[in-house]
């Protein structure tokens, strides 16, 4: 089985899977085995590591005394567990479950704990709360999680190529929106969805966040990226839903991409991870920097971020 097709074009990839009558994750899998010489069990196992650490992360993120290092965040995942499990939240348990999810992982993130970046650490939390609540509230089987976790990386590889995953470069949209369109590909993977799909679902979850900045108060990645984790799964299950209902994005998945390179361009370098503008810039942003680093704010620069993608 010869897999012609390459990470430079979302179109490449899904042409490839609607050829074969194979889901992406099957063809991911294929190719990345024949390339990197391995058994796809091999590589296959590989992945299902990173998705026990992804579900691992969920219970000490909702600890209800987890802190921050900078002390400025945590317990938020502890609330919204508390108000999804006691059935008073407004959107049920399946939507409520995934913001939990994704205020988990990132606010464990922040605690200095062990994450994914999926993928950064700034937007750790949207893949694994897509993933997990797909698992818990639709009865997804744990093969089929771990195999869309291949169709998402497929995703981020594209996106790597021709535009940005960092939000030094992009800002948010790279981030957070790079990981809602993977995540919001291997939703619709796992729900059934065919590859144009989730091609569809990507285009949507990218032109829903385009132009988002990154503006870190005090440098950090917890305020407003936290919350923010929980809104990019939100928006990755709308892309999805439109997508897996037959709405189409009358702007191609690849052509958002190179838009959200372009917007990235031209974006001010205050809003991309500098912590001088938007938010970070407030009266209350900076006292909060001074609060945690004894000193007013002073110039660019990142102070500590622990988003980067490196």
């Amino acid at each position: 089985m010869e897999l012609d097709f390459h990470y430079s074009s979302v179109a490449s990839i899904t042409g490839a899977a609607k050829t074969w009558g194979l889901p992406i994750s099957a063809i991911v899998l294929k190719q990345q085995a024949e390339q990197m010489e391995l058994p796809e069990e091999t590589i296959y196992r590989q992945m299902e590591a990173n998705y026990q650490v992804m579900a691992e992360c969920i219970a000490p993120g909702c600890d209800e005394h987890l802190k921050s290092t900078s002390g400025l965040t945590g317990g938020s995942a502890f609330k919204m567990r508390q108000v999804s499990e006691s059935g008073r939240s407004l959107t049920g348990s399946f939507l409520s479950g995934a913001l939990y999810r994704a205020l988990a992982v990132s606010e464990l993130n922040a605690s200095m704990g062990r994450i994914v970046a999926a993928p950064t650490a700034g937007s750790c939390g949207i893949l694994p709360a897509a993933l997990l609540t797909m698992e818990q509230e639709k009865g997804c089987s744990r093969r089929d999680c771990v195999m869309s976790l291949f169709t998402a990386s497929a995703v981020g590889m594209v996106i790597a190529n021709n535009a940005s995953l960092a939000g030094a470069e992009g800002g948010c949209q790279a981030e957070c929106g790079s990981a809602a369109a993977m995540a919001a590909a291997a939703i619709v993977e796992l729900a059934g969805g065919t590859p144009g799909m989730v091609e569809h679902a990507i285009a949507i979850a990218l032109k829903n966040i385009l132009g988002l900045v990154c503006d870190p108060v005090a440098g950090l990645v917890e305020i407003p990226c936290i919350k923010r984790n929980a809104s990019g799964v939100a928006g990755a299950f709308v892309a999805a839903e439109l997508a897996l209902a037959g709405i189409e994005s009358a702007i191609p998945a690849d052509e958002v991409i190179w838009t959200m390179k372009k917007v990235g361009e031209s974006m001010s370098s205050a809003l991309k991870e500098t912590a001088e503008g938007g938010l970070a810039a407030t009266p209350t942003g900076r006292k909060l920097h001074e609060l945690v680093f004894g000193t007013p704010r002073q110039g660019g620069g990142c102070s500590g971020c622990s988003g980067c993608s490196s």
